[in-house]
């Protein structure tokens, strides 16, 4: 009974894992279609997403089966609510990448507004941060997940730049009011997939050590 356990845990692992890869390339996807003016990119990114939707179910099958046959305690029992948590948080950054792929497609019927800089800093900045979450889980790495944390006020600051460079042009030209307003769409749906790392880095942090640590400032210096 107790390797039929610990087998039916590798196995929620490893698909957690698979959950996470497919939401971060969905994520790079997404980013990549608007930089590079690639339909085709955010297409896929669009036609993935029952993937990701269809693990997510089987994930939570998973995690109540798990819960109701097993009585898992102490560790185990962290690790089962916490799969539960970040699987929530995965689906939504695949939505997330979604809804970039989605501008990206209207996007590509205007000219460009203007270079692209703070924004390619920024998605870089939010898919390194998915990336060292799931690492952090993947090593069991507390410290790993802390700078994960770290870097949302990151985030949030490039969304603000952002956003206040987008709005001056929409002031100047009423002609790129439309695409800048996609590109701070783009910029509200980034900022939302470094909440998700930063929840799942949390998460990550409660696993391992049994701390919750949302809403301590302290927790992420």
């Amino acid at each position: 009974m107790e390797r039929h356990f610990e087998h039916e845990l590798e196995e929620l692992k490893e698909r957690l894992l698979w959950m996470a890869n497919l939401s971060e390339n969905a994520v790079h996807q997404a980013v990549q279609s608007v930089f590079e003016k690639d339909e085709k990119l955010a297409s896929r990114v669009l036609e993935e997403e029952k993937n990701i939707n269809d693990l997510q179910l089987e994930i939570d099958d998973r995690v109540m089966q798990l819960l109701a046959t097993q009585a898992p305690m102490a560790v185990d029992l962290r690790f089962i609510l916490s799969a539960s948590r970040i699987n929530n948080d995965l689906e939504r950054i695949g939505d997330q990448a979604v809804n970039i792929a989605q501008s990206a497609l209207r996007i590509l019927r205007h000219p460009q507004v203007k270079p692209y800089v703070d924004l390619p800093r920024m998605s870089e900045l939010a898919e390194g941060m998915v990336r060292d979450s799931i690492n952090a889980l993947v090593r069991r790495d507390a410290d790993l997940a802390k700078s994960v944390l770290v870097r949302d006020d990151e985030v949030d600051h490039l969304r603000d730049q952002i956003f206040r460079e987008l709005l001056t042009y929409m002031m100047e030209n009423s002609a790129v009011v439309f695409p800048a307003f996609e590109l701070i769409l783009i910029t509200k749906n980034l900022e939302r997939i470094g909440d998700h790392a930063t929840n799942i880095a949390e998460d990550v942090i409660y696993m391992v050590a049994g701390r919750d640590v949302r809403h301590l400032a302290s927790d992420r210096r």
